[in-house]
C-alpha cells in the first residue's frame, strides 16, 4: 500500500511539473554572438521562468519551430558564424510563414529607425538595440506580448513559500 501510494504522489508531480512547463513562456533566443547569446540565456534563467532554447543561426531556429515557442528574440544580422545563413529578416519572414502567432522581436547592435521600421513591417512586434539595458526591455515586451498572446502565461513570483503567477 505504501508503494502505491509513493507512486501516486509521484505521478501527482510529475503532472504538476507538466502543468507548470505548460504556464513558462517558450523563449527562443538566436543569435550567432555566442558570448551575447549565453549572456542572454543566462539573464532569462535567472531572472524570469521561461522556457529557453538557443541557436547559433537562423536555420536551427526555424528545424526548430514545430516546439511552438511563445516568442523568438532574432539578432539582425546572423551571419556572423556563416556569411551564406539566413539573416535575421529572412528568418522573422520564414517564421511568420510557418506560424503567423509566433511573437517576434529583433535584437540589433544597428540604431538606426530605417531597420527597426523595416523590421516592424516584416511583422517584428519590436525591435530592440543590444545595450546594457536591452534584457529589461526584452523582459518587459515578453511579458505584455505573452500576457495578451495567452493569459496564462506570464511571469513567475516566488514570495516565500508561495509561487505566484502574475499574468
Amino acid at each position: 500500500m505504501f508503494k502505491d501510494v509513493q507512486l501516486c504522489l509521484l505521478e501527482n508531480l510529475f503532472k504538476f511539473c507538466a502543468m507548470q512547463n505548460e504556464n513558462k513562456i517558450k523563449l527562443f533566443l538566436a543569435d550567432d554572438d555566442a558570448m551575447f547569446l549565453k549572456s542572454m540565456e543566462i539573464e532569462f534563467l535567472q531572472n524570469a521562468d521561461f522556457t529557453i532554447e538557443t541557436f547559433a543561426t537562423g536555420e536551427l531556429c526555424i528545424e526548430n519551430l514545430s516546439q511552438n515557442p511563445d516568442v523568438v528574440i532574432l539578432d539582425y544580422h546572423l551571419d556572423g558564424i556563416d556569411k551564406n545563413a539566413m539573416n535575421g529578416l529572412e528568418t522573422l519572414d520564414k517564421i511568420k510563414k510557418f506560424n503567423q502567432d509566433i511573437q517576434v522581436v529583433i535584437l540589433s547592435s544597428q540604431n538606426k529607425i530605417e531597420a527597426a521600421v523595416n523590421c516592424l513591417h516584416h511583422g517584428a512586434i519590436d525591435y530592440v538595440v543590444k545595450s546594457e539595458t536591452a534584457f529589461i526591455r526584452l523582459k518587459k515586451i515578453i511579458n505584455a506580448s505573452s500576457r495578451l498572446q495567452n493569459p496564462a502565461k506570464g511571469i513567475k513570483l516566488v514570495y516565500g513559500s508561495d509561487i505566484i503567477y502574475c499574468p
